[in-house]
């Protein structure tokens, strides 16, 4: 008898981990065919260029002060860090090429990405549900209008162009950061700083951060637009579409990230 209920236990459990799996696997293909059809839609007429404009407004400027402010602390902190790191071995001269590389690597673009996860990918997931809960989305498609040309593909476009520049600013806050406290905190001459960190700027460094921003601005506005298509009724469904957009487009966020470090930098 003890045996059973042991056998009983154990498949019971395997039976619920492989539904969890398929779960999972039919969820992705569901957001894989998502995000195909609203980039297919977003190539074609009708293109809303008001609705464009406003979310350039919306998730471009709007997202502009939060990850100045990211940027310009952690790049100061990763100053700070590296010099005391870098002076047990003698190689405090090393912090300039470390910050420069660092941010436009990593840094930069993950710190961009996740900080426009929490604003962006939230409020689209919000509002979408928003829409969905109080019936709006129905009344669009009566009203003739595709609501993934109308809603989907004006967030994913700006977000997805918008954000490498977004890092590309930020990697310049960053970098500024941890000069203004390397010249005025730690005693670095301020030209031989700059020197040194032009000196071991590459362009491939350049372009993996740009390139890295796009798909993390893809992921994020996919996230946001796919859970607010798909939250439930009522307020539950709304917050639950919310968390699971920003939980979402973080991990795939680092996930991806690390896919493309793989990809881009494999020796």
């Amino acid at each position: 008898m003890n045996w059973n209920k042991k056998e009983n236990l154990f498949f019971t459990l395997l039976s619920s981990i492989g539904t969890n799996v398929l779960l999972l696997a039919a969820q992705a293909g569901d957001l894989i065919l998502f995000i195909l059809r609203a980039l297919v839609r977003s190539t074609l007429s009708p293109f809303f260029i008001k609705e464009h404009l406003r979310q350039i407004v919306v998730i471009g400027w709007a997202s502009l002060p939060v990850v100045g402010l990211t940027a310009f602390f952690t790049g100061g902190a990763l100053a700070l860090q590296i010099y005391s790191g870098g002076s047990r071995l003698n190689a405090e001269s090393a912090v300039p090429s470390i910050v420069a590389i660092g941010f436009l690597r990593e840094l930069g673009p993950v710190l961009c990405g996740l900080m426009v996860a929490g604003r962006v990918s939230a409020a689209i997931a919000a509002e979408l549900a928003t829409m969905k809960v109080t019936e709006q989305l129905d009344a669009l498609i009566t009203l003739g209008t595709d609501p993934m040309k109308y809603l989907v593909a004006p967030r994913i476009i700006i977000t997805t162009l918008f954000l490498p520049l977004l890092t590309a600013i930020g990697n310049v806050i960053g970098i500024y950061g941890g000069y203004l406290i390397s010249t005025e905190r730690l005693g670095f001459n301020p030209h031989l700083y700059l020197e040194s960190t032009f000196k071991y700027i590459e362009t491939g460094d350049i372009i993996s951060s740009l390139t890295k921003a796009a798909v993390f601005g893809l992921i994020i506005s996919s996230m946001g637009c796919f859970f607010g298509f798909k939250a439930s009724k009522g307020a539950l469904g709304v917050g639950k579409a919310t968390t699971n957009a920003v939980v979402s487009a973080s991990i795939l966020i680092l996930a991806s990230n690390y896919m493309l470090t793989e990809v881009m930098f494999k020796q």
